[in-house]
């Protein structure tokens, strides 16, 4: 009689490449940007295309919306709620991490606005703070959840914050742009305020909490059995999603960028980003130590305050300002360092 024990069915080369693409997500963004680079055209008709074709007909909906749809959706679906009974005990850290989202755009876009106001750019560096004004205005990333997963941080209290700060983005949103554009000049100003009143409320609702919410949805209402297949394929269907996503953004921004090279633009948005992310990073991570919090929650806070939906501000900027493609410059910037700042949260957590 024999007892071996069955193995288990080999990963499919797609589950296999995933898998690979997943542990090596920063070359994968980069390989990303440098095919924007090399072959924008896909990008820019993929960016552009008003529709999504069917075979019966066609759907009114952008692609890109489609794909952040999707992204969201997924992290949704991913978030483990198993860890939202252990919120009661740290009320105090939730608060101030979602005060801390909030307030942490209100100190820093004034500081680097007013570095960038004299700067020799003709607007004031006007357009380069409209998009980080976008970026900061969304809800905690839910992909932070998985940076603390990896770096031994508080779960619970992260995935708090990321739900908090998602089912409030739809006043959060408008209020922070609202508050933020008299920084701006020229008609960056109006253009925010208008998108702020217009885009702004229907934008958090319709592309940022109801994807999230549908999948959080998901999660709680479906049995194990069909969870977990879906758990799958949307986690692969989300990562490839993401990085066409990031294609499509790059393609609009560096495709016009290398059309008409502006080296001074470049290392602008560079430096606003980095500025930015900085110090947001740092904002976060004083508070924890002024609140005595424990390392764990510390570094969820300090996650938090650091971490935004950059492929949400991506396409409201692209619905916003359709004929600036450049700007979206610092919210890729932005995207990747902020990884790589989380990433740094994340190594001093586990040597920690």
């Amino acid at each position: 009689m024999s007892h071996d024990t069955p193995q288990p069915p080999a990963p499919s080369p797609a589950v296999r490449l995933t898998a690979w693409l997943r542990r090596r997500l920063g070359w994968a963004v980069t390989a990303a940007y440098l095919t924007a680079v090399a072959l924008p055209g896909p990008g820019l008709w993929l960016r552009h295309s008003p529709t999504v074709p069917l075979p019966t007909g066609h759907l009114p909906l952008s692609i890109p919306s489609a794909l952040l749809f999707l992204v969201l959706f997924s992290a949704g679906l991913q978030v483990p709620l198993r860890d939202l009974g252990r919120l009661l005990r740290r009320p105090l850290a939730i608060l101030a991490g979602l005060a801390l989202h909030l307030i942490t755009p209100l100190l820093v876009i004034p500081a680097v606005a007013i570095a960038l106001h004299t700067s020799p750019d003709t607007d004031g560096g006007s357009g380069l703070i409209t998009a980080i004004i976008m970026i900061v205005a969304m809800p905690v990333a839910a992909g932070a959840t998985v940076w603390t997963g990896k770096g031994n941080a508080d779960q619970p209290v992260m995935v708090g914050l990321v739900l908090a700060s998602t089912l409030l983005s739809p006043f959060t949103i408008p209020l922070t742009m609202t508050a933020l554009s008299p920084l701006l000049g020229g008609d960056y100003a109006g253009t925010l305020d208008r998108a702020a009143h217009t885009f702004g409320p229907g934008f958090a609702l319709t592309s940022v909490l109801l994807p999230c919410g549908a999948g959080i949805l998901c999660r709680l209402l479906l049995p194990s059995r069909p969870l977990r297949p879906l758990l799958h394929a949307t986690s692969l269907a989300a990562l490839w999603g993401s990085l066409l996503l990031t294609y499509i953004n790059a393609s609009g921004a560096l495709g016009s960028f290398f059309h008409r090279p502006r080296p001074l633009l470049l290392i602008a948005a560079l430096t606003v980003a980095s500025a930015v992310c900085a110090l947001s990073f740092t904002l976060g991570r004083v508070t924890a130590r002024l609140l005595r919090l424990e390392p764990s929650t510390g570094s969820s806070l300090t996650l938090a305050c650091g971490m935004n939906n950059s492929s949400a501000s991506a396409v409201l900027l692209t619905t916003t300002l359709p004929d600036k493609p450049h700007l979206l410059l610092p919210v890729l910037a932005y995207g990747l360092l902020q990884k790589l700042a989380a990433g740094q949260v994340v190594r001093e957590r586990a040597h920690g």
